[in-house]
């Protein structure tokens, strides 16, 4: 699938996205994941056979075999249709979680709705994730809207992206997020699935967590700083970019919002966490594990893998993911990803 099949259609807020992650820098310029600074304390005794090694998760009432998730991505614009199935496809036969990108346009019309039902017919077993807006959730009068999405991709899971930084710089952006939690909140009581709530790549606080925490949320997606800038994106998109540019870098690194919120497990207090913003290596998802995750997810990646070598190109760099994660279970003597989870890790320091 090359980058000139995934622009034919007309130029849309969707497909701009889509079209920048992969033709410019979009990256962070100074800050990074703080994954790079960790380093796994060697196990020379693992006491165990790589054969035994066991890298499959439970998520959403699902088994995975590896411990990630395809990130919400895209959809809602015609060459959406053809991104998805393939990442549905690969996913499927990966059993690796998916999920697909703002369900917001299939609230306004039923043109696109395709583009993200094809997901749930190409991969019938996996779980697979809705998604919407902070701010749409926040102008919602009730929870039926939210539940069509669900309905229209049979989801297992629905995520709230928390995005105020993109709505900011974003040159149409939505600023209204008055309300947002209690959005959540409704959303929590009212859904037959679980609500996810993730940022977009500025990282999720301890106190962020805790707040979202006390009004029922299970499940929480840090998306931390240091892979994709969507400050960045929206700053290529504006006119005047005098004053956006300077948010370029702003946020949370992953691996600084993974272990805060991660203490937030004490007690009686238990949720999945997910790590994202960044994740480019079967290591950084098992560092990822290792300060606390669940699992990893990634998006901007698998999508290059897509747009510069189709599906095998996906395939490919999850099989080296795979590897790479199994290596460091045997090397840190973790049978399980729950093992891998009380692995050491130490920070370096160059000399």
């Amino acid at each position: 699938m090359s980058r000139k099949s995934l622009s034919r259609s007309t130029p849309s807020r969707k497909q701009q996205h889509v079209d920048l992650t992969l033709t410019k820098d979009v990256g962070f310029k100074t800050k990074t994941t703080g994954l790079d600074e960790l380093e796994f304390v060697h196990n020379s005794l693992p006491e165990l056979n790589l054969s035994d090694v066991d890298t499959s998760v439970k998520f959403l009432s699902r088994t995975l075999r590896l411990p990630f998730m395809v990130s919400c991505m895209t959809g809602g614009y015609a060459d959406a249709l053809s991104i998805n199935r393939a990442l549905a496809e690969v996913c499927e036969e990966a059993g690796l979680a998916m999920g697909v990108g703002s369900q917001r346009q299939a609230l306004e019309d039923t043109q696109y709705h395709k583009t993200f039902s094809i997901v749930r017919e190409i991969a019938p077993t996996i779980p697979i994730v809705g998604n919407i807006g902070a701010a749409e959730v926040a102008a919602m009068k009730s929870t039926d809207p939210v539940k069509r999405l669900i309905d229209l991709i049979r989801a297992d899971a629905f995520t709230v992206h928390l995005n105020p930084l993109q709505e900011l710089l974003q040159p149409e952006g939505n600023t209204n997020f008055r309300g947002v939690l209690h959005g959540i909140a409704r959303l929590v009581e009212d859904l037959s699935v679980p609500v996810i709530v993730k940022e977009i790549g500025a990282g999720i606080s301890a106190g962020v967590a805790q707040r979202l925490l006390d009004v029922g949320v299970t499940h929480i997606d840090v998306a931390g700083a240091g892979g994709t800038s969507w400050a960045g994106v929206e700053t290529l998109r504006r006119k005047d970019r005098r004053f956006a540019s300077e948010f370029w870098d702003w946020g949370i690194p992953t691996a600084v919002a993974i272990r805060e919120v991660a203490a937030l497990r004490r007690g009686s207090t238990r949720f999945t966490l997910i790590a994202s913003g960044g994740i480019k290596s079967g290591g950084d998802i098992a560092k990822c594990i290792a300060l606390g995750a669940d699992l990893g997810a990634s998006a901007r990646p698998v999508l290059t893998a897509l747009d510069k070598h189709n599906k095998s190109g996906v395939r490919r760099l999850l099989r080296l993911w795979a590897d790479e994660l199994r290596a460091i279970m045997f090397l840190t003597g973790s049978p399980t990803t729950q093992a891998l989870q009380h692995a050491q890790l130490v920070r370096y320091r160059p000399t």
